[in-house]
């Protein structure tokens, strides 16, 4: 019998970050931090060292929601990268909410191409059916020049190949893209690698947020040294239309719906495309309004 720590909330460390289709999910802090923690746009873990957390607390956790989250039927487990744990590990974990959570339908979580590419396919498959039903991945850009200067730390080729290697397994996966990320000079080159990167993934959803900044992050010292150019909204709106003009899915959604973003669409693609172009073309007129300033945010 596994021991577990007594407690009456949940064990949460720092700020909590999670997708937003995930709102209403039993959310489940699995580890701290991010494993990679590298990235100029991101200030979101700075303040944590990356850690995999005690079963004991992670079984506190699971028993806590068995008792006081029943109409929630979804877990996402947080932090940043929860596909780096051991894949013994992660299955203890994914064994767990099955034995005390029997009614949750989908897990989800965050992941990157290092965490990917350390599980094989039959472990990704071992993953999906004990629950693991989506992975959320941050591709930013399809451009190699951009993800060299954001540290990324991969490439374009290589975040399709672990892309792929999700999708092959029967894993959903959603992919978030940045707007703005190039700056001014690259905007276009960004937009049409992305959707090209994109179209190669075919990822069952896309999430595109604008760039915004936080204070302690490079890309923000960057624009404070006048190393980085802001787009506006007018500059950002054609790099949008680009980007999804590029981009072609069998079958899947492109949002961009994030409260970061000056213009809100949901597309389902193929067939919705051109009707989201359509929109995007009207706010570049000036015929649909935007999101204004002070009501954007992370």
């Amino acid at each position: 019998m596994d021991c577990e720590i007594e407690n009456d909330d949940m064990h949460y460390e720092g700020a909590c970050i999670r997708p937003p289709s995930e709102a209403f999910s039993i959310l489940l802090q699995v580890t701290l931090g991010c494993s990679h923690n590298k990235c100029t746009f991101c200030g979101a873990y700075k303040e944590k060292r990356f850690a995999i957390k005690d079963e004991r607390i992670i079984l506190s956790d699971i028993l806590f929601a068995s008792r006081y989250m029943k109409r929630q039927d979804r877990v996402f487990l947080m932090d940043g990268d929860a596909l780096i744990i051991p894949q013994k590990r992660l299955m203890w974990i994914l064994d767990r909410i099955r034995e005390h959570l029997p009614w949750v339908k989908r897990v989800g979580a965050y992941a990157n191409h290092k965490s990917i590419k350390m599980k094989s396919p039959d472990e990704l498959a071992e993953l999906k059916a004990n629950g693991l039903g989506i992975l959320y991945l941050g591709v930013e850009s399809g451009d190699d020049e951009v993800l060299k200067k954001v540290k990324k730390g991969t490439t374009a080729e290589n975040l399709i190949r672990m892309g792929r290697k999700v999708r092959d397994a029967g894993i959903k996966l959603s992919v978030t893209v940045l707007l703005g990320i190039a700056g001014r000079e690259g905007s276009m080159q960004h937009a049409r690698a992305t959707g090209e990167v994109l179209s190669a993934m075919d990822p069952n959803y896309v999430g595109a947020l604008t760039v915004m900044f936080r204070h302690n992050t490079e890309l923000y010292t960057d624009y404070c040294n006048g190393r980085f150019e802001l787009l506006s909204e007018k500059e950002i709106l054609p790099e949008l239309r680009e980007m999804l003009a590029h981009t072609n899915l069998s079958r899947g959604q492109f949002f961009s719906n994030h409260a970061s973003n000056y213009l809100p669409i949901r597309a389902r693609l193929p067939r919705g495309k051109q009707e989201a172009l359509d929109l995007i073309d009207a706010a570049i007129r000036g015929d649909v309004g935007l999101r204004p300033e002070w009501m954007r945010g992370l």
